[in-house]
């Protein structure tokens, strides 16, 4: 069988970070090919590479055997690959036969657009595929599902056999699944090549026929899925996957103690289902999960910033009103969220401002804010988190990624909360900062605060007393303390270890 894509010794970094070492796939003529890793692995790297918006460091790229085209040659590179990401790139405001053949519309003799022979082309197109949608539709309107057999039915259009799939599942319901993958079967008898991304490995076992690893950033393994058993692949995943050099001896918190937070039956139609856990004083709740599981979202709804459908939080027995923020703060709920740069940090204002957000009322009466105080409660917070700055002066923007981190912790456990909610609390820190943020959240647990960590990293998981592994919008496995990796990665993937 002839490679249609080959990528080969390829390596990538970004200023320190290697993004890619001396890693490689190749993708043969007609099958599907899965490319799978844990975050960090450097899956997305390899697509910006394959398809052309990145250039290695060093190593080669060839389709067909040839090498691959300038980086400038956009249209060559659509001949070649196409990726259909799973944040759509149609834009919603045009219609599909607007969107389909975008920077390629026919015209007349006075050189104005000809729509109706636009129109025409793209309805061939979409019925050459077998798509089912009309060309006058806006775009915006359509479904998840039917804006991606749109953007492969374009890609197509452009010549492009290899098309690669990223995410594609991740907003589909069961039914949507089956008819992607029926669709992708179609098409490979016509002759298309798919490289499949997924974090839901049992799609793998279903709709792939080769399965490459990477994982730190090294291609670890490539083989036929039917060859691979499901607990080698995840070990491929995960490696040793050693924990922290710190060891982490936390005693559980006693069993008969009254729970702090109390979730009961939350649901939000799409997202999540009837999600039920309590968490007691100094206890570490793990809600685990990979990207589409709902941990995100049901750790957002806690702490106000979603509005469930359904279900009740309390905290210590008050009930939370949903989508209320504020009333989350009041009741006493702490929240480091999943993105500083865009939710936990205003890159303009200082230190003193970022960290004391959350406590407006203890830095003056009536509204007046005292900088002296602010500024005092703010340099604790410094020598408290070891926050490496001058002062509570400097603008958060000047700090590193860690000591950013360590900002949006400070304005987090500023009121004191009784109930701490963290979102992928160390990611892009370095070892050492995660280190010491994992353990401040442990000494937090330690004064009585319940908390909740919502991560598919495994290294914020381990501290926790137990994990809440979520697939598809619900609770499918409950892991205690001294889980094992693989254990863990195979609950978040839905699969089982045994076959």
């Amino acid at each position: 069988m002839s490679e249609v894509a080959q990528a080969r010794h390829i390596t990538k970094r970004y200023g320190s970070t290697v993004a890619l070492d001396d890693a490689g796939i190749t993708v043969r003529t007609g099958e599907t090919h899965a490319l799978v890793g844990r975050n960090g692995a450097g899956k997305s790297t390899l697509v910006a590479i394959l398809t052309g918006l990145q250039a290695p460091d060093s190593g080669s790229v060839t389709f067909g055997g040839a090498p691959a085209p300038r980086l400038s040659d956009r249209d060559a590179w659509r001949r070649r690959v196409a990726c259909v990401y799973q944040k759509s790139t149609i834009i919603p405001e045009l219609t599909v036969a607007e969107n389909l053949m975008l920077n390629r519309y026919d015209r007349g003799r006075a050189g104005l657009i000809d729509w109706g022979t636009v129109r025409r082309r793209a309805h061939e197109l979409l019925t050459e595929w077998s798509v089912d949608v009309d060309v006058r539709t806006r775009a915006g309107d359509l479904s998840v599902e039917q804006r991606q057999f749109v953007e492969i039915a374009r890609a197509l259009s452009f010549g492009a056999r290899f098309i690669i799939l990223d995410e594609p599942t991740a907003q589909l319901d069961a039914a949507a699944i089956a008819r992607l993958f029926a669709r992708m079967r179609d098409l490979r008898r016509q002759g298309v090549t798919f490289l499949f991304i997924s974090h839901h490995l049992q799609e793998i076992y279903e709709i792939c026929d080769m399965v490459t690893v990477f994982r730190d950033a090294r291609h670890i393994v490539t083989a036929p899925v039917a060859e691979l058993a499901r607990g080698e692949l995840i070990a491929a995943m995960t490696g040793e996957a050693a924990a922290l050099a710190t060891p982490r001896t936390r005693r559980a918190p006693a069993e008969s103690a009254h729970a702090l937070l109390d979730v009961d039956g939350l649901s939000t139609a799409g997202v999540f289902e009837d999600v039920s856990f309590q968490a007691r004083p100094g206890e570490i709740v793990g809600l685990a999960g990979s990207g589409g599981s709902g941990k995100t979202e049901v750790a957002e709804t806690i702490v106000g910033l979603r509005a469930a459908d359904a279900g009740t939080i309390s905290v210590t027995g008050r009930r939370l009103r949903h989508g209320d923020v504020a009333d989350a703060l009041a009741a006493g709920v702490g929240f480091v969220p999943q993105d500083r740069h865009h939710q936990g940090l205003v890159p303009a204002m200082s230190i003193g401002d970022n960290a004391t957000l959350t406590i407006p009322q203890r830095l003056g009466p009536a509204g007046f804010l005292s900088g002296r105080r602010r500024d005092t409660i703010a340099a604790a917070a410094i020598d408290h988190l070891a926050i490496k700055a001058p002062g509570p002066g400097l603008p958060v923007a000047q700090l590193s990624g860690g000591n950013q981190q360590k900002v949006v912790m400070a304005r987090a456990l500023a009121n004191e909360p009784r109930v701490l909610v963290l979102i992928t609390p160390t990611a892009g820190v370095d070892v050492r900062s995660k280190e010491f943020l994992l353990a401040k959240v442990e000494q937090v647990a330690d004064a009585g605060t319940a908390v909740v960590v919502a991560s598919d990293e495994l290294d914020d998981l381990r501290l926790c007393d137990r994990i809440l592994v979520m697939f598809q919008g619900r609770i499918v496995a409950e892991l205690p303390r001294g889980w094992a990796d693989r254990d863990a990665v195979a609950a978040m993937e839905g699969l089982t270890i045994d076959g």
